[in-house]
């Protein structure tokens, strides 16, 4: 009899073309993520379409509770404190590989695939996660918060293929995705928009805007519309742009600066994840994401007290607290934790 795994369903071309992969080699039972989102239930509608076309069994797991209070709780929390949070970093560990997963093993089922763009590896320290082959769609920084036994449970089967092969392989299974499909990045942000989000859900006291000379310059609407680097929408002129470099949520100001003001060479991180399940020597030359669309640069990692700090070989442009340093070694990733500031 063949194995039992479990696939983690969205209805998105992903998850779609890893459910069939799958199929071919183990008993696939689909898994959907309730999160209490306005789409869902179109969402399950098309899910239910796509698992009997398949011919596999659908299991709806309602997470709208747990979502709401680890995910978008937090990622309100964290622009009314003025920093920019990175939601999908919270949920995969929390949510999708950890209360799916949990549902999952109590139905019997050990293995749980998803449709990351990422790749797994078992070596004598345990499991390592690598970048996916696809540069360009690797996916293996939102995983950074994962553990030993989440790595040791799941399967990524599209870590080897490209997204172009992933849309060919869709069209030969005779899945009608399109490009221009895809689910975005904020999965519950319908619009795009995270300040009409956030308005009702927030704090929006308007405030200064000041140079990072203390000089007032302009007035906002809400901290929770900036993060740093921006330059649009700060409704401020000047010879030169000037572009967000910091915002302090206890004084409820946006501060500004000039392109120059936005390189640092540090930066400090809270608690690491490390995915090995303990920390390496320090200090450690590593290559650090700042970001999901950053190219890593080097840099060395080291103690700062309790948290740590990060010295970049080169400068690097609008490091923002609430998003995340994800550390490689050449294609694994090393660990991860939250930007608390600039140093």
């Amino acid at each position: 009899m063949a194995e039992k795994i479990a696939v983690a369903m969205s209805g998105g071309v992903d998850s779609t073309v890893c459910a069939a992969l799958l199929r071919e080699s183990h008993e696939v039972h689909g898994f959907f993520m309730d999160l209490g989102l306005p789409e869902s239930q179109a969402q399950i509608a098309g899910v239910r379409r796509i698992a009997d076309q398949l011919g596999i069994p659908l299991e709806i797991v309602d997470l709208a509770e747990v979502f709401q209070h680890e995910v978008i709780d937090y990622f309100c929390r964290s622009y009314g404190a003025g920093i920019t949070p990175n939601p999908c970093v919270i949920c995969n560990p929390r949510i999708k590989c950890g209360k799916l997963f949990d549902t999952v093993r109590a139905l019997g089922i050990t293995k749980m695939a998803t449709g990351h763009y990422a790749r797994l590896r078992s070596g004598a320290g345990g499991m390592r996660l690598l970048r996916g082959a696809d540069r360009g769609k690797d996916q293996s920084y939102f995983l950074c918060g994962l553990n030993q036994e989440q790595l040791r449970g799941l399967v990524f089967p599209l870590g080897e293929y490209t997204k172009d092969e992933v849309y060919r392989l869709a069209g030969s299974l005779g899945f009608a995705h399109r490009h221009d499909t895809e689910s975005q990045d904020i999965c519950f942000l319908k619009t795009g928009e995270i300040g009409d989000f956030l308005k009702n859900r927030t704090d929006c006291q308007k405030g200064d805007i000041v140079t990072v000379n203390g000089e007032k310059i302009g007035r906002h609407q809400g901290i929770f519309h900036f993060t740093v680097g921006q330059r649009r929408g700060l409704g401020v002129c000047d010879r030169t742009p000037y572009y967000v470099t910091g915002l302090c949520a206890e004084k409820n100001q946006v501060i500004v600066g000039k392109e120059a003001d936005l390189w640092r060479h540090e930066l400090l991180v809270r608690t690491i994840n490390w995915l090995s399940g303990s920390a390496p020597r320090l200090p450690l030359w590593v290559r650090v994401k700042m970001r999901y669309r950053h190219r890593a640069a080097a840099a060395e990692l080291s103690r700062a007290g309790d948290l740590f700090r990060i010295v970049f070989a080169e400068p690097q442009r609008a490091i923002t607290p609430g998003q995340f340093a994800v550390f490689y070694d050449n294609d694994e990733v090393v660990g991860g934790g939250e930007i608390v500031n600039r140093a």
